[in-house]
């Protein structure tokens, strides 16, 4: 079977969807971008692959006695297992890294005493991650800087003193992660996937042979991608030719129309941009208004807030939704927006108050354009990473009923891969018709 790729290479997280020739999607990938567009795509890409195998395990898993709950068990246990051998692969090379940038940081005092607190870091990083794949956490960060972050900053605090100076273990970590994130995974699929196995197969020993069963049927499979399109506010940097691209407005229009026929006013709030759409019956768009100017009320904004935080992004939208009382906020400008934030807070406003009056100042933004591009119709459907915020489609749904009344608003669990969804169809329909996209 040939198989379709979309990419849409965001400014903040890169998203790629394989399709089936029948426009099933069967594979996913979500990376950071970072601003290294090309190791963004090929880690989507790489993504979507290892998604759309685990897909195909899961077929293979359907042909066996286990019932659905002991199945869905059994492959979920195996999943987070692939996803440890990945994590801890990278954890190993996160510390490799550090050690050679204290090598390489001439201060022969603080070499030691880096060496032993980097030891018990990397220990504490690699003993948590063990726990929390294995309780399945749903908080957990998707992304590999968030994960290590947040216990190498804690971690660090309490390891550091005089001796050995906080902000010089913070200094080797930054440059570290930095590495890290410009880099592929590194651990090739067959040998990740025998590893989870090896550890599943330890816990359940009366499913080892199933699991050797299925596994080497995957590991035999192979994945022909025959089209693909890509999209996005990187998509320049994209390496397709220039026929296989096509834009944020159209990708987005299509993707929406694939989740939703019946919808027809779209709204994607991106990392540096927010996009009003307007879509006929078919998916194709009619009309459009854009914020291109300024990342203003975007999910770069959103970003930003956390970093003055110092929280996760995916964290902005719980704390908001704990707010007692909406603290209203004059500007969104991501320039000045920490500077509003200090201020806020030394007035006595909490985090909470403060985070979900940033959320309906971003609403407000968003419903300035859809306006203008034609307003909102029946169906109405979010898009984009921002639509997994709690907060957002919270102030989304307050203000659209204050302005037009009931709408039904469409939000699917895959709404962040709009986008590609879009571009994949593309390169689907485009192969399927024997012409170039």
């Amino acid at each position: 079977m040939a198989y379709s790729l979309g990419i849409d290479l965001g400014s903040t997280t890169s998203k790629a969807v394989i399709l089936d020739e029948d426009e099933k999607i069967v594979g996913r990938g979500l990376t950071n971008t970072r601003s290294n567009y090309e190791v963004a795509t090929a880690l989507a890409q790489e993504e979507a692959v290892i998604n759309a195998r685990f897909h195909f395990l899961d077929r293979e898993l359907e042909k066996s006695d286990l019932n659905g709950a002991a199945r869905e068990d059994l492959f979920q246990r195996l999943e987070n297992n692939f996803r440890l051998e990945q994590h801890l692969y990278r954890v190993d090379r996160l510390q490799e890294t550090c050690l050679e940038a204290v090598e390489k940081a001439g201060a022969d005092a603080l070499r030691e005493p880096a060496r032993r607190a980097l030891d018990a870091i990397f220990d504490e990083c690699r003993r948590e991650a063990i726990e929390s794949f294995s309780l399945q956490r749903v908080d957990r960060s998707r992304f590999f800087r968030d994960i290590v972050g947040s216990h190498y900053m804690a971690l660090a605090e309490n390891l550091s003193g005089e001796a050995l100076p906080y902000d010089f273990l913070m200094s080797i970590y930054d440059r570290s992660i930095l590495k890290e994130e410009n880099r592929s995974i590194g651990l090739a699929f067959d040998e990740a996937l025998k590893a989870a196995r090896r550890r599943t197969s330890e816990g359940l020993p009366h499913h080892r042979a199933l699991l050797e069963t299925v596994t080497d049927a995957i590991l035999d499979r192979p994945l022909h991608l025959s089209s693909c399109v890509g999209t996005g506010y990187g998509r320049q940097r994209l390496p397709f030719p220039k026929e296989h691209i096509r834009s944020e407005i159209l990708c987005h229009g299509l993707g929406a129309h694939y989740f939703f026929p019946a919808t027809r006013t779209v709204l994607d709030i991106g990392g540096q941009d927010t996009k009003a759409i307007q879509i006929d019956e078919r998916g194709v768009v009619t009309s459009f208004q854009m914020n291109d100017r300024c990342a203003a009320g975007c999910g770069r904004y959103l970003g930003y807030i956390a970093d003055e935080l110092n929280i996760g992004l995916h964290e902005l939208g719980p704390l908001a939704m704990k707010s007692k009382r909406s603290v209203r906020i004059t500007s969104t400008c991501t320039v000045f927006a920490g500077a509003e934030l200090r201020d806020r807070l030394s007035l006595g406003d909490s985090r909470e108050d403060i985070l979900a009056g940033l959320h309906r100042a971003i609403t407000l933004r968003a419903m300035s354009l859809l306006a203008r591009s034609g307003g909102i119709e029946n169906e109405f459907t979010f898009t984009g990473g921002v639509a997994k915020n709690a907060a957002a489609v919270k102030a989304l749904r307050q203000l659209v009923q204050e302005n037009y009344g009931e709408r039904k608003l469409n939000i699917h669990p895959d709404s962040i891969y709009t986008g590609a969804v879009g571009a994949a169809l593309y390169a689907r329909r485009a192969q399927s018709s024997k012409l170039e996209p």
